[in-house]
Formats: structure tokens, C-alpha cells, sequence
């Protein structure tokens, strides 16, 4: 049997993306993001729990994660858990990971310091700079009251939810 591995993960960055460039030359980006949640216990107490998550992007996707989001931008990605280990140089201890491989991301939110809603697959030249982002992003941009006349009454009952 062949195994599958898929982490589909939204939450804010804890940290400014560290951008790296290998002994190879492919470009790395690894950043961190806390996923939050909210249940109740058994007595019905409302209880907070937050998760932090490490993320690896390699080459075009770690660039514009790198370029576009800081700490406490918001983000979904998608992608395949991996695990990684390693022997630390100064205490000679065996080290594991797990971390997400990011496969495909989004920005989301308005504010967070993305596109509010750009997608790895779009190309760098396409995107707007922050200052752009969150202004064409607000809800309600195109639209202001005055648009609509004095004259035209809205009908509750025909509104289907």
C-alpha cells in the first residue's frame, strides 16, 4: 500500500519568514504559523488551544511567502507532511521534525500584509504592493450608499435566507 500525506493548514505567521538559499542555490523559505482553536471541556468551560506549525516553501512559493507576509499575516497552505532529522553539532543529541512542504498557498485576510487573496500560482508580476492590496481588498470599495436611489425599497421577504 502506498501511503498519503496531506496537511491542509490556516492560521497567522508567528515570525517574519526566514528566506535561504542552499549550497545548491534553490531558494528556502521556512516560517512558522499558529493555528488556534477553540472548544469546550467537559464541564463546559470554554478552553483555547493554539498549535504551531513549522512550514518549509522552496523556490517561486518561499519567494512570495517571503515578499508578502510578516508576523501575524494570515495564510492557508496546503501541502505534505515530512519529517526530518538531524544530529546537533554542539550536544551530539539526535533531532527530528515534522513540518509542512508547502505545495500551494493563498493569502488571506486584507491586512495581514498579503494580496488578501492571491494564490501561489500567480505570477510576481501580477501582484500588487501592500499599500494596494489593502485598499482594493476592503469590502465595499466599489460600492457606496449614495449608489443606490432614494426611490427603490428593498423587500425582506424576498430575500432567500
Amino acid at each position: 500500500m502506498r501511503g498519503f500525506s496531506k496537511a491542509i493548514v490556516a492560521g497567522n505567521v508567528t515570525r517574519d519568514p526566514e528566506m535561504r538559499t542552499t549550497a545548491s542555490g534553490s531558494q528556502v523559505c521556512s516560517f512558522a504559523i499558529a493555528v488556534n482553536r477553540s472548544y469546550r471541556d467537559s464541564s463546559g468551560v470554554q478552553q483555547d488551544q493554539v498549535s504551531y506549525l513549522d512550514c518549509v516553501a522552496w523556490g517561486k512559493s518561499g519567494e512570495l511567502i517571503s515578499q508578502y507576509t510578516h508576523k501575524g499575516s494570515a495564510i492557508l497552505v496546503s501541502g505534505r507532511l515530512e519529517q526530518r532529522s538531524w544530529e546537533d553539532k554542539t550536544t551530539g543529541q539526535k533531532r527530528s521534525r515534522c513540518e509542512i512542504v508547502v505545495e500551494d498557498f493563498s493569502f488571506i485576510g486584507g491586512n495581514g500584509g498579503g494580496d488578501g487573496g492571491g494564490s501561489s500560482r500567480a505570477s510576481a508580476s501580477s501582484k500588487k504592493s501592500s499599500s494596494e492590496a489593502s485598499s482594493s481588498s476592503d469590502l465595499g470599495s466599489d460600492f457606496a450608499p449614495d449608489d443606490v436611489p432614494d426611490d427603490d425599497q428593498i423587500n425582506l421577504d424576498e430575500i432567500p435566507f
